[in-house]
């Protein structure tokens, strides 16, 4: 019934679906496998792609040619470019979505890919040969070959859905969990262990009091996550915001004592950065309000993600807190929140190119290596869905540096560190940001997209155009005067200090206060200049040289660092031969098996003396 594939994904959410689609334009044969074909990439929390460093990586998985960036585009109902009061560094892009076409979008996108098959069955056994992963075995008992498996299973693994006192098994509301994986992979030497995430109610829109809130609309001025020219759905819809009160968390206090966080029914750790409502209350018990985001589910739809109130407390308390928040006071739910539990596998037991260590041909991705958002599970199913191409057809693996993008922060970070509770990505994590903004994502990895074969030559070309047209603006800015009496009433208007000579524009450029919309208004030459380019060409060239002298420390930096990233280390070595090192670092060192020195000097517990008898070790 089924022929041999060269790559299986076992899961069909943000993870699977980029890693489907990778494997499959890089020409494998690849069969998606998923529980249910009525729920592919379905957005199980908020209807949201990007935000703070989120955003970033869906600019660097559309660069490198995933689809997430695209689909999210199609589906927006609306777009905002966060931290814009602070450096290029932090301006990170997120759209709000409509659920069901974003779904629908992503189905459509990997049905039109060829090489995909699909089929609907649950996985509960893998294929082993010797230490090699040969295929899989699904519920209906079908064995269906292949060379490589990615997993993705998500929030499945044993899943366990919390409301209150009441809990059943599940992955998802409405949905079966996943048994027999998490067990074999244990049988065959894995470690696990259990994490939760949880989600709050959703409520119907035309039951609330917007008047009441505060009105939340899109950027004027509407970005998009991909460098296509795709087009976007074409009105933005307004969100909203409202705040709890005292009586909201009086009210919700009243069922912590059948709440599953309180009294222990629930083991696994949270999401530290995205707490549920009664964690909130319980750690900021100083403050008496906390904010709650009112989003639509979608262009047409009244359905409403009450986002800010996720919570697993009794269905009626959830009710009797939430008609106590402003503009809430008739609402009608249509179903609870709900935390979940669900098996992940501590991720230093992968490589960097996310295939395990202790089976060839078998990547995991997504939240079965702890992480959260989708943002982090598309990026890692990307890399796991290209690595798995490139290992079954002998071709050199992916690899993505620290120095080069989110996702290489991403995953050196899960395999060299590990990870105890859900990681979540953020700009501070990573220590190159200011080269790796959201606005550059193109002109860092296309080239990379392009060399894989992901990425065509027509985009390839618009990438090098953009760059050689930022170039021009900034080599005009550079070489072009002003006269100070042309410009000094608009330093003042802007506040900063006149200019008592002649000078450079790219002087006026490099202050704060000042940018090229201002200069073009009394300096025709560049205003008739700039009105030749896109906004994203303009804006590269403006960030370049206000940022310049940043960038130059900031790549000294990189290529200080890069002695050490390049210093491979055989991963066969011994390091319990090396005395000198000490025993942490040797038992650490043995367990992560570091690629180069660049990682082993990022283990916790490798000190910088154990890297300097590690670098006499491998020069010699």
């Amino acid at each position: 019934m089924f022929k041999k594939y060269n790559v299986i994904v076992v899961g069909a959410g943000h993870a699977g679906c980029e890693a489907a689609a990778a494997a499959a334009n890089l020409g494998s044969s690849v069969l998606l496998i998923t529980m249910n074909m009525g729920t592919i990439a379905q957005m199980s929390c908020n209807p949201a792609m990007g935000g703070v460093a989120k955003g970033q990586i869906v600019r660097e998985i559309d660069a490198l040619g995933g689809y997430s960036g695209i689909i999210s585009d199609k589906t927006s109902i609306q777009f905002r470019m966060l931290n814009l009061s602070k450096g290029p560094a932090m301006w990170s892009p997120r759209t709000q979505n409509d659920r069901m076409r974003f779904a629908e979008e992503w189905r459509l996108a990997l049905e039109r890919t060829p090489n995909v098959d699909f089929w609907q069955d649950t996985v509960t056994s893998l294929l082993i040969k010797g230490n090699t992963v040969s295929g899989v075995k699904t519920s209906l008992g079908v064995e269906i070959e292949s060379d490589a498996v990615v997993l993705t299973n998500g929030t499945f693994l044993n899943g366990v859905i919390h409301i209150g006192e009441k809990k059943f098994g599940g992955g998802r509301t409405g949905e079966k969990a996943a048994t027999g994986l998490t067990e074999q992979l244990v049988t065959l030497g894995f470690e696990a262990g259990r994490m939760k995430t949880g989600t709050p109610p959703r409520v119907d829109g035309r039951s609330l009091n917007y008047t009441l809130m505060e009105e939340q609309w899109g950027d004027e001025k509407r970005g998009r996550f991909s460098y296509t020219d795709v087009k976007l759905m074409e009105e933005q819809r307004c969100c909203w915001i409202t705040y709890t009160n005292n009586k909201v968390h009086e009210t919700l206090k009243e069922g912590f004592e059948k709440s599953p966080m309180f009294t222990g029914r629930i083991k696994g750790l949270g999401p530290r950065y995205c707490p549920s409502i009664e964690d909130k209350i319980n750690r900021f018990a100083e403050r008496d309000r906390h904010q709650i985001f009112v989003e639509p589910e979608g262009a047409h739809t009244v359905e409403i993600y009450v986002n800010g109130f996720s919570t697993s407390l009794p269905e009626d308390v959830q009710y009797k807190a939430l008609i106590q928040i402003p503009g809430f006071e008739n609402v009608r739910m249509f179903r609870p929140g709900y935390a979940i539990e669900y098996d992940y596998f501590p991720p230093i037991q992968l490589g960097l190119t996310l295939e395990t260590k202790l089976i060839s041909n078998l990547f995991f991705a997504g939240q079965i290596n702890g992480t959260t958002g989708y943002e982090e599970a598309a990026s890692q199913g990307l890399i796991a869905g290209i690595n798995a191409h490139q290992k079954v057809h002998d071709k050199h693996e992916l690899i993505m540096k620290r120095s080069e993008s989110y996702i290489g922060v991403l995953i050196d970070d899960l395999v060299t560190k590990g990870t105890e509770e859900p990681y979540r990505m953020f700009t501070s994590r990573a220590e190159h940001r200011l080269l790796l903004r959201q606005d550059n994502a193109d002109i860092r990895l296309s080239p990379i997209g392009f060399n894989l074969g992901l990425i065509s030559q027509e985009r390839l070309d618009k990438v090098n155009q953009k760059i050689t047209n930022s170039d021009v603006i900034v080599n005009f800015v550079k070489n072009k005067s002003i006269d100070a009496s042309d410009v000094n009433s608009l330093l003042e208007e802007l506040g900063t200090s006149p200019l008592n000579q002649n000078v450079k524009m790219v002087s006026l450029i490099g202050r704060p206060q000042v940018g090229f919309n201002d200069l073009r208004k009394v300096d025709q030459s560049l205003n008739d200049l700039l009105a030749n380019y896109d906004n994203e060409t303009v804006e590269q060239a403006e960030i370049k040289i206000k940022y310049e002298s940043y960038f130059e420390k900031e790549m000294d930096i990189v290529n200080r660092m890069k002695k050490m990233e390049d210093k491979e280390i055989n991963p066969e070595f011994n390091y319990h031969q090396l005395v000198s090192l000490s025993k942490e670092a040797r038992e650490k060192l043995m367990r992560i098996k570091p690629r180069t020195l660049g990682q082993a000097s990022r283990i916790s517990g490798v000190s910088p003396s154990d890297i300097s008898v590690l670098m006499v070790h491998v020069s010699r």
